[in-house]
């Protein structure tokens, strides 16, 4: 199986635009109306490698060790897939931007993205968090300019620097002028002669840095803190690209987060909830008391203003709910199973009714709540 790779010279994880670029080099060299009957050949492998690596599903098949070109190697049009008229026409016409001027060194480098973990309570109240992040820096060797110390780059001598080149060419139009990048300084219009050692000209160098993170109270899992400019540096020390951080906001052990509001279940002795009482509570917030009014029933919410989680960018915050689970004992002695049958004869209920009664609809959303770990 042909290297398509290696016949195109790009590396494996090359973007699509490095592959349409070089295409587009090898195409204006090698095109029988200007190379001869020397390079038809070339230009044959040129096209379809270009067919293959420049149409996503193709390339997918050719990197698995299937040849999409072949017969059965997969599905598609053959000649020409991915490749279009705008192609051609800036092939063999030159691309606007030769025709204006060299391409600059230093262009803005990529956004990058960067997971951050959580715990609930710096998602309520909001944190200052230092994150370590690998990112492209201007080497501080060359300064950016990805020349060797005390070199500079020169002028083109192929282009006399204005990045692309004329020729004459034949076409199916006749004969015509054509502009095209020049290849000798890629259309920069100037050539770096001696590169950095350290970044070997590219005026950038992978780097270990440690940012402030100031997070937001009310941020969630899925939430995007932009910080600007601080992507990876472009290449020639051109201007770095934001770095946005996404936060993972991890479980907590007692509150379940639902929006803003937080939510948690206090068990509850049945004596306690038939008597009433002043129970402690440690939230988020410290030690709260929570009030038991007598007869408080299984399944009862006691809702606590204002505790729950930071609301992001308006100010204020939710609410914790408390779900009240009321337990119910058993007897560990004939004392206290006397106590029980002598309050159940007191209120009647020594032979309770099996009557069965409407469901409350809540009671299903209690029980689904309890089976899902709510």
């Amino acid at each position: 199986m042909a290297d398509y790779y290696g016949i195109l010279g790009v590396e494996r994880d090359a973007t699509p635009e490095q592959i349409k670029k070089a295409y587009r080099r090898l195409a204006r060299e090698l095109h029988p109306d200007v190379a001869g009957e020397a390079g038809e050949e070339q230009f044959k492998d040129v096209a379809r490698a270009y067919e293959v690596l420049s149409n996503a599903e193709k390339r997918q098949q050719y990197d698995m060790g299937v040849d999409p070109t072949a017969p059965g190697g997969g599905a598609g049009g053959g000649f020409g897939a991915g490749f279009g008229f705008q192609d051609i026409f800036e092939t063999f016409f030159g691309g606007a931007q030769g025709a204006q001027g060299p391409i600059p060194r230093a262009r803005r480098g990529q956004d990058a993205l960067v997971r951050m973990d959580v715990d609930l309570a710096e998602a309520t109240f909001g944190a200052k968090r230092e994150l370590q992040v690998d990112t492209a820096v201007a080497c501080s060797t060359c300064g950016g300019n990805g020349a060797r110390q005390g070199t500079t780059a020169r002028t083109c001598e192929v282009c006399a620097g204005r990045g692309h080149v004329q020729r004459v060419a034949r076409s199916f139009l006749g004969q015509v002028m054509t502009t095209a990048p020049c290849t000798a300084c890629n259309g920069h219009g100037t050539v770096i002669p001696e590169p950095c050692p350290d970044c070997a000209g590219e005026g950038r160098v992978r780097s270990r840095r440690t940012l402030t993170v100031n997070v937001p109270a009310g941020v969630d899992t899925g939430t995007r803190i932009k910080l600007t400019a601080q992507g990876e540096v472009g290449p020639g020390g051109g201007p770095a690209g934001d770095l946005y951080v996404e936060i993972h906001e991890k479980p907590h052990e007692v509150f379940v987060r639902r929006g803003d509001d937080l939510h948690a279940t206090l068990p509850v002795p049945m004596t306690a909830a038939a008597l009433g009482t002043v129970l402690p509570l440690d939230t988020l917030d410290g030690a709260q008391e929570i009030d038991l009014r007598p007869g408080t029933q299984p399944g009862q919410i006691i809702t606590l203003k204002g505790l729950g989680v930071g609301h992001l960018h308006t100010g204020g915050r939710g609410d914790l709910h408390v779900h009240i689970d009321v337990t119910v004992p058993k007897p560990e002695d004939d004392e206290q199973a006397e106590l029980l049958r002598r309050l159940a004869t007191l209120r009647g209920e020594e032979r309770p009714e099996s009557r069965l009664a409407a469901a409350n609809p809540g009671v299903f959303t209690r029980l689904r709540d309890k089976l899902s770990g709510r």
